[in-house]
């Protein structure tokens, strides 16, 4: 049943609710509501109680549409009136018909009236088939893989155009950023690197004096921690702290829409905000993967000295004795892969990341999961080379 113009202004005044606002029903139980004067949020606007008792009633209405022509000015206090007697209808399952509305007034109603697609939780949802699954994880998984292609690619252009001079970013925000990064993380360092040090010289002490070869300790822990443990267990840390914070800050400004400043304002996410990121993590992790090793070389003396009845000199020169330049150069090669990977699993979470406040949370929590996983893979990936190479 359309309403026109026409239509609307041939309807009878039947009733009255106050000032402002009136209404009308048709033969054809069309009930017509009247909003007129001027509406403002600042001043008693007139109850809706009337219309709403029609709504309620057994007059067997049909339809409800409005006559905005004696509008003289409105706020939201008018689309408090009319989302009310909306609501009323939808209950009633009464059509409304919103045509003969202002185009300000329909836009505000739909937005106010509009609800967020709710995702499926499980229950109550169809079953979905084992292919199906398989088809949308296979899927998920190539737009994701192309996803991290693009980001990788903007990386490298943005590396580009630091060394043309073409980048911008503050150098007080990439001070601060390497203070975070270094400085304020070696206690964090310093307690596991040391930690992982004692156990690996429990550990292997506890076979090696079975065969008297306790000195062999130092050989063991040496190696382990300069070639491969220092650099694992520093990525790891700075996977889950500076990781971590780097996806919050940036899927916290993607909520906020800063991202989206930016860009408007002609300045380039990359450069500005994953740039320096990047470059202050990959330059510090080789610091604090020598200091790791130092500290979890320290732990293995702490063992050695004070559970084996070795002396320091003794334990100091069996370490340097066991320990190459290879393997020192290793480890800082693992550990500037380390800082490239989590940099970069950590920046691409926080710009893919949504706009609410659990978006934020699972941003944080897969750039962990990522840098993590990441980590092992390159490891084992550089060990098989090493062992291919002979190094």
């Amino acid at each position: 049943m359309k309403v026109t113009k026409a239509k609307i202004e041939a309807k009878v005044k039947d009733e009255t609710t106050g000032p402002g606002l009136n209404f009308e029903i048709s033969k054809d139980r069309l009930l017509v509501v009247r909003c007129i004067g001027a509406w403002r949020i600042d001043q008693p606007w007139p109850s809706a109680k009337a219309v709403l008792r029609q709504l309620d009633s057994k007059n067997g209405i049909q339809a409800v549409a409005f006559d905005t022509k004696g509008l003289t000015e409105w706020d939201s206090s008018l689309l408090t009136v009319l989302l009310k007697c909306i609501q009323r209808s939808e209950e009633k399952r009464i059509r409304v018909d919103l045509d003969t509305l202002p185009e300000g007034i329909r836009r505000l109603l739909k937005l106010a009236t509009s609800v967020p697609e709710k995702k499926d939780t499980g229950r109550g949802s169809k079953h979905k088939t084992l292919f199906v699954t398989i088809g949308q994880s296979t899927l998920e998984f190539f737009r994701s893989g192309k996803e991290i292609l693009a980001f990788i690619g903007e990386a490298f252009l943005s590396f580009t155009r630091m060394f043309t001079g073409r980048a911008r970013f503050r150098a007080s925000d990439f001070k601060q950023i390497i203070q975070e990064c270094g400085v304020q993380a070696l206690p964090i360092v310093s307690l596991i690197s040391l930690l992982v040090g004692l156990i690996l010289a429990f550990v292997g002490a506890v076979q090696l004096m079975m065969f008297g070869a306790q000195i062999f300790v130092a050989n063991l822990v040496g190696i382990a921690m300069v070639r491969v443990m220092g650099a694992v267990m520093t990525g790891i840390i700075m996977a889950g702290r500076t990781g971590a914070a780097f996806a919050a800050q940036l899927g916290t400004m993607q909520v906020n829409e800063e991202l989206d400043a930016f860009t408007t304002l002609g300045i380039s996410p990359m450069d500005f905000l994953v740039l320096p990121r990047m470059l202050a993590l990959t330059l510090m992790m080789p610091l604090l993967c020598i200091y790791a090793d130092l500290m979890g070389v320290l732990g293995g003396l702490i063992v050695g000295v004070g559970m084996l009845d070795m002396n320091f000199m003794e334990y100091y020169n069996q370490t340097k004795g066991a320990i190459r330049f290879n393997d020192l150069f290793i480890g800082l090669f693992h550990s500037v892969v380390f800082g490239v990977l989590v940099s970069l699993a950590s920046c691409l979470r926080g710009i893919q990341c949504g706009r609410s406040a659990t978006a934020v949370g699972q941003a944080t929590t897969s750039a962990v999961v990522t840098s993590i996983v990441c980590i092992i893979v390159a490891t084992a990936i550089i060990t098989i080379v090493c062992n291919v190479l002979g190094i």
